[in-house]
């Protein structure tokens, strides 16, 4: 591939030109309903985006970082008509910017705000927080304070781009713990959704290496952690682990005893959690269970989905 690096339009363009040979109108309209976007959608797959960018990217090959953020500006704001901005061409920045994030440090962070701020979406902010800033955060301590900052901005994808921007030290065995407890203790009482799905994330990948920590952020926090968080933050730890909120353990004593990776911390309705536990001398009713497959049965035979099911889900 030979492209016109004199300016970024050049690139561009082609690069343009090879998502629009790879568009999808059905795959746009289903990618489109998923996102709940009012983008306009080429509807491309990721091997097509990831083949297309990374051919583009080795073309150039190195390139200065204010070359790096003019393509990835240029690619950007490509619209398909007047009004709409176009997904897969702001897609296509932020994959440019993942590949290029070695060349970018802590002082090119507010021009990676400036696009967070307009991504409006888990599939545009999640990358370029975590394998863009994240990348630069690891590499570049000065980019701490731009993150604290985040973390308390009215924006609550930036807020979530703070937090996801700690997951590549965590990965790499050299988490941030002061700053972890920070966030995560500033953002436990969001009621926003994709603010607790990303609480619980980096808690559960912080548990792969340090479970103590989660566990004691998770009790020290009770009630506070929203049902969505703890459920994430306990999803890789043991099914049985020590629990500190036990009111009552096998010999009578307080916190003695273990708990369920599901149970409810001091203070929660049920009165005895670990009363609610299955008996190893009972046996579930078969005809219950029956009952229930035949409920679920019907209900996807009349073509409407279980109880929980469809694609209600957002983000990670």
């Amino acid at each position: 591939m030979t492209v016109d690096d004199s300016d970024p339009k050049g690139p561009t363009e082609q690069l343009r030109t090879a998502l629009s040979a790879s568009a999808d109108p059905v795959r746009a309209e289903q990618q489109r309903a998923y996102l709940r976007s009012d983008l306009h959608h080429l509807g491309v797959g990721v091997p097509d985006m990831r083949r297309s960018v990374t051919r583009t990217r080795r073309a150039l090959g190195a390139r200065p970082a204010p070359y790096v953020l003019a393509l990835a500006a240029e690619l950007w704001s490509g619209r398909q008509d007047a009004e709409r901005p176009v997904y897969e061409y702001r897609w296509a920045a932020v994959e440019l910017l993942v590949q290029y994030a070695r060349a970018l440090d802590a002082t090119h962070l507010p021009a990676v705000e400036a696009l967070l701020r307009e991504c409006h979406t888990w599939a545009l902010v999640d990358p370029l927080a975590v394998h863009c800033a994240g990348v630069i955060a690891l590499r570049d301590p000065a980019a701490g304070p731009v993150l604290d900052r985040w973390v308390a901005d009215p924006d609550f994808w930036l807020r979530r781009s703070a937090l996801l921007a700690l997951l590549p030290a965590i990965r790499t065995g050299r988490p941030d713990g002061d700053r972890l407890t920070r966030y995560a203790d500033a953002l436990v009482d969001e009621r926003e959704f994709f603010l607790r799905k990303a609480l619980g994330w980096v808690l559960r990948e912080t548990s792969t290496r340090d479970p103590g920590f989660v566990i004691a952020w998770v009790e020290r926090n009770g009630t506070r952690v929203a049902p969505l968080t703890r459920k994430e933050a306990l999803r890789r730890l043991p099914p049985e682990a020590p629990r500190q909120h036990d009111q009552e353990g096998p010999g009578g004593e307080a916190g003695s005893g273990t708990v369920r990776r599901g149970c409810r911390p001091p203070g929660c309705r049920r009165s005895d959690c670990r009363a609610r536990r299955p008996s190893p001398h009972r046996q579930p009713s078969p005809g219950r269970s029956a009952g229930r497959r035949d409920r679920t049965a019907g209900r996807r035979s009349r073509g409407r989905p279980p109880r929980g099911g469809g694609n209600g889900q957002r983000g990670r």
